[in-house]
């Protein structure tokens, strides 16, 4: 059994960062690896040997956060190494270990590493949404592979067949093994490109599509029931009923770009923001049914419009995701309340929105530009000659009895 710790070596200057090293002990044989990172003394606990991390207004916070996961990636990474020398020799030299072993970064070719750096590319261009992604999927690669890397020229089509049944029998659904697949095709094809290994073009017996999933619609009258509840004795429950009606006022809104609006997005009767999923800017109506949403709360204390992210201290995201949890909880209870016999989320008032409109005749080419569908190719030919003000007529037409 071998032993792998990461222990901290504090500077003989006071004062001075001091650096972490890779502890590996077999038997009686101890190896140890400077990792090439320095930290502080004040941020290392001795107890459990784990980093800590400061205040989230820290100037560090972010660093050491990065560095914690950048370490854990090299855990996993001696780990690996160990077990194959195990596997191939039946025991483990640490000598050997500690020779061959180079940061992540260092072999490109490798798969597990290539989509790592990948990561980090675009943790520096702050796409917080495929670095969870992309980290999900490396996550699941290599619980497949049980942590043993590979190659891209080792990549071919049985892998990803066996790749695909394992993640079936961990009961993952079609559009989610598919998804991983995607991510991994991009990365593949990002690797050609490299020079990396020359396309097999391994993923042609492999799903990569999109399931259609059952639309979560609800009708006219349904959104009303919802409107119209007396919940004035549960702020909870009030707060998530308003936020999931500001969403169907607003065409749909997805929750990420209601959080994220800015009390600047509103001027002179007009609400602009641009998608986070796209980047496409949309603009509308501010109308009377959205202000009464607003004139029941009093005014955030942040540049944020609504009250979803309460605090400018780093972990907005975080702010965002608690939020979201909570109202589609406490939407489903909305949903009981109001007898409609459905599990009730804040995705339903973007579906309702395109369905109820679509039921007033309104043109498939306004309902796009609402939605702002700017990406998808069966609505493209559409949007070209759209103006805001033939969807904020649309908005007036829906939300007319509410």
């Amino acid at each position: 059994m071998t032993s792998i710790k990461l222990k901290f070596r504090p500077s003989a200057v006071q004062g001075k960062e001091g650096s972490l090293v890779f502890q590996l002990i077999h038997g009686r044989s101890v190896r140890r690896i400077t990792s090439g990172y320095r930290i502080f003394a004040g941020e290392w606990d001795s107890k459990t040997g784990r980093i800590l991390l400061p205040s989230l207004s820290s100037p560090r916070y972010t660093f050491l956060v990065s560095l914690k996961t950048e370490l854990q990636w090299e855990l996993e990474n001696l780990r690996r190494m160990v077990e194959e020398s195990e596997t191939a020799t039946g025991n483990v030299s640490l000598d050997e270990i500690a020779a061959n072993f180079q940061p992540c970064t260092d072999t490109p070719d490798s798969v597990f590493n290539f989509i790592h750096e990948q990561v980090r590319h675009k943790k520096k261009l702050g796409k917080v949404r495929s670095v969870e992604t992309y980290r999900s999927m490396l996550n699941s690669l290599m619980r497949f592979r049980k942590g043993v890397d590979l190659t891209f020229d080792m990549v071919d089509g049985g892998l990803l067949e066996l790749y695909e049944a394992w993640m079936q029998g961990c009961g993952l659904t079609r559009n989610t093994t598919s998804f991983y697949m995607r991510i991994l095709r991009t990365n593949y094809k990002l690797a050609v490109e490299k020079g990396l290994t020359p396309d097999r073009h391994p993923f042609r017996h492999v799903y990569c599509g999109m399931d259609k999933t059952v639309k979560r619609s609800m009708t006219f009258i349904e959104i009303k029931k919802i409107n119209d509840l007396d919940l004035s004795r549960n702020p909870s429950l009030d707060f998530a009923r308003d936020m999931f009606m500001f969403s169907f006022c607003t065409r749909g809104m997805s929750f990420i770009d209601m959080a994220y609006l800015k009390k600047t997005d509103l001027d002179n009767g007009c609400l602009a923001y641009r998608r986070k999923k796209t980047g496409q800017l949309l603009t509308m109506e501010w109308t009377e049914q959205m202000q009464a949403i607003m004139d029941k709360y009093k005014p955030n204390g942040t540049r944020y419009l609504l009250l979803i992210i309460t605090r400018e201290d780093g972990s907005e995201r975080r702010q965002y995701q608690n939020q979201m949890r909570k109202i589609n909880r406490h939407l489903k209870e909305i949903a009981r309340l109001a007898g409609l016999p459905l599990p009730l989320s804040m995705y339903y008032s973007r579906h309702s929105w395109a369905t109820i409109a679509r039921g007033k005749d309104v043109p498939l080419s306004v309902i796009s530009e609402a939605l702002g569908h700017d990406s998808e190719t069966t609505t493209q030919i559409y949007l070209d000659s759209i103006k805001s003000s033939e969807v904020d007529k649309a908005n007036r037409m829906i939300l007319e009895g509410l």
